[in-house]
């Protein structure tokens, strides 16, 4: 039952880490999504935070614009990142960051309410503040809880295309706020969306009595009701329209939408109950508007008066602007004033233009993308007509999503045929390198370390000798014995067939070390190879790159082979640091020698992480490892000793996994540990070269 526990605690950990995972790349995916399909929606939300803190001159134009497309495109990179596992410790610890800076400021805005609602998921999905802050607290829990066991989540693509999915989705979902930004928003998820009857949302509900109107208006903070009769000025914000009747009172109006005229007369109706195909010109501050579009809106006038059709405009800005905006323009169409927030919700664009007949919105176009409409051309009714057979939101939400996943699908694919094909063609040269040009030693090595007595020894070098006499290996053979062995196993050995090597030597020539055995010594022994570097020496003798240098050099004066091991350990190779690490250790130990002593050296390349670690290393990691040692070797001493240089595999070999391991071609062999203290399993590992 002790075991049990653990176990259970392990299991419900990863369970809840893809939970959390699943819920924040979700959430973020989709806030991303959303702000990048209707920028200026969250830009003037940013905007209403700005004049309610008091910094009016960073609100408006394109300032807050940039921080919204920056905030669409973040929030989507981290959900991305998060869904396909790419950089866990970067991700986690900015998603925490995020959520730890959010969090408290969501539950000021809780408190204090200065907007209505935080935005955070535009207007597909209205949260107020206080549902706002319980979201964050939410994915504040599921943020720490990731960046803690980021180990959990397992990696969806390989390192190698980390580049590619990210300069993909950056590239993705910029083009969604661009097309956003001149299409306006490609998803409406507002009230004067196409499609939507605006007079039936704006009819009031209340039967009975004499209805009346009145507005509630927001300035610094205060909300305050206004009648027609003493509607404020333009330092008020509109808030909503609330329906009064004799019978009902205080009855919210389902749009809140209102028009009237520089007489201060109600429009609304009248436009809204047209029969006829209008076009409403929006700008919501004409001081501001593009100019660009005056041929184009004075074009449209035309063609609307020869079809019989009505134009208007409708802004919030006063008398004096639309004056000025006429003069500069020339517009003959009338033009309402309506309140400022009602007219950027409906169209995202200064100008806009919105298609209308019997109150149902049919089309809309933002200034970028005006209808050519010209008076006397039939051409033009056709484009009317296609304007009006707009896609339902279901269908474009398909075509936006299969337009990230059918790339993406390609990209992955072209990405692993090139991988492939990289492969094949490396595994090809070097394998016709390795049969026509390179004559590197083929090495099997056991490193018995501190175990057998002498009895055992000579027993397992003696059945070791002899199976290797009756079936001959393709491979040279080495048993690096502790030293009380050597001198005994030496006479052993049919030394054509078996090499002998110790597991270590000192870092002196002669003196008074006790305990130490010299290179010399050793060689006096009748070996011919020494192990030095190996993990467990570092690891538990501290043995240094200095120590190790001098070992080597001793050890290469005494006429004995080096067998030198490197390797990084789990911490390492989780920060990705493998390359750095035994790069190192090859150049602190190794890169005073001459290219005649290297031509002595062994290398033993030791995933130490994966050596009762319960991590498992493959094949190819082992061949990436050796690949890159390879190359080191080849920057240094160049490429015919690196080419003639032998790397021993020092990992987990077994019978069962030395062929596979054996068949890459940057592995030359294996230094083995456990299974060679058994004469028949050291035998299947060095029959793997047959």
């Amino acid at each position: 039952m002790t075991n049990l526990k653990p176990h259970n605690i392990h299991l419900i950990e990863s369970r809840l880490v893809v939970v959390a995972r699943l819920i924040v790349c979700v959430t973020f995916i989709f806030s991303g999504f959303i702000k990048a399909i209707d920028p200026w929606g969250m830009a003037y939300k940013l905007d209403a935070y700005l004049n309610y803190f008091g910094w009016q001159e960073w609100a408006g134009g394109y300032r807050t614009l940039m921080v919204s497309g920056v905030m669409a495109a973040t929030e989507f990179l981290l959900g991305i990142y998060l869904l396909f596992g790419i950089r866990r410790r970067f991700t986690t610890g900015l998603l925490l960051l995020l959520m730890m800076a959010f969090t408290p400021f969501t539950l000021y805005l809780a408190l204090v309410n200065p907007v209505a609602d935080c935005g955070c998921f535009g207007d597909a999905w209205v949260l107020t503040n206080w549902q706002t802050f319980y979201k964050n607290v939410l994915l504040l829990g599921c943020a720490c809880l990731l960046f803690m066991e980021r180990k959990k989540i397992s990696v969806l693509v390989s390192n190698s295309v980390h580049w590619a999915y990210s300069l993909y989705s950056m590239i993705y979902i910029g083009m969604i706020c661009l097309m956003s930004l001149y299409y306006l928003p490609l998803l409406d998820f507002r009230p004067y969306k196409v499609g939507n009857n605006l007079l039936k949302a704006w009819q009031p509900t209340s039967e009975g009595g004499e209805t009346t109107y009145r507005y509630i208006m927001s300035k610094d903070g205060v909300e305050r009701a206004f009648t027609l009769e003493n509607y404020p000025d333009s330092t008020w914000s509109f808030v909503r329209r609330e329906q009064t009747s004799s019978d009902e009172a205080d009855t919210k109006a389902p749009l809140d939408l209102m028009v009237w005229n520089e007489a201060g007369e109600d429009l609304t109706l009248d436009l809204l109950a047209d029969t006829t195909i209008q076009f409403w010109v929006v700008s919501p501050v004409l001081e501001k508007a593009s100019g660009d579009v005056t041929d184009e809106l004075n074009t449209i006038h035309d063609f609307c008066m020869d079809k019989g059709y009505r134009m208007v405009g409708l802004t919030a800005s006063d008398s004096t602007a639309i004056e000025d905006w006429r003069y500069r323009t020339g517009a003959v169409y009338p033009i309402y004033h309506a309140d400022e927030l009602v007219l950027k919700t409906m169209v995202r664009s200064n100008p806009g233009l919105i298609l209308v007949k019997n109150g149902v919105v049919l089309h809309k176009w933002s200034s970028y993308n005006l209808p050519l409409l010209y008076e006397d051309d039939k051409t033009s009714e056709q484009i009317l007509r296609e304007s009006i057979l707009a896609e339902s939101g279901n269908k474009v939400l398909l075509k936006i999503i299969l337009a990230y996943l059918i790339p993406l699908l390609f990209i992955t694919l072209a990405l692993r045929f090139r991988e492939t094909r990289k492969r094949a063609c490396k595994k090809t040269k070097q394998q016709h390198i390795k049969n026509n040009i390179i004559m590197r030693k083929k090495i099997v090595a056991g490193n018995w370390k501190m175990n057998t007595t002498l009895q055992d020894g000579v027993a397992l070098a003696t059945a070791v000798n002899d199976s290797l006499k009756a079936d001959q290996p393709n491979c040279e053979v080495v048993i690096c014995t502790p030293f009380i062995h050597l001198a005994t196993v030496n006479g052993l050995l049919d030394k054509n067939l078996v090499k002998l090597g110790a597991e270590n030597c000192a870092d002196k020539a002669s003196g008074a070390y006790t305990g130490e055995v010299s290179a010399e010594m050793v060689k006096s022994t009748g070996a011919e190879y020494v192990i030095l570097g190996h993990s467990e020496r570092r690891a538990y003798y501290n043995e240094t790159p200095e120590i190790l240098k001098e070992k080597v050099n001793l050890a290469l004066a005494n006429n004995l082979d080096v067998i030198f091991c490197i390797g990084e350990v789990l911490e390492e190779r989780e920060a990705n640091q493998q390359n750095a690490v035994v790069g190192k250790q090859l150049a602190d130990s190794l890169f005073d020698l001459t290219t005649e002593q290297l031509s002595h050296i062994v290398l033993a390349y030791e995933p130490v992480w994966a050596i009762g670690t319960g991590k498992t290393a493959t094949a190819e990691q082992a061949e990436e490892m050796h690949a890159f040692i390879r190359q080191t070797i080849a920057d240094k001493f160049g490429a015919e000793a690196a080419d003639n240089i032998s790397i021993l595999y020092g990992g987990s070999c077994k019978p069962s996994n030395a062929k596979e391991i054996f068949s890459k071609p940057d592995v030359d062999g294996g230094l083995i540990g456990g299974a060679a203290l058994k004469a028949d399993s050291f035998k299947g590992i060095i029959d793997a070269w047959k």
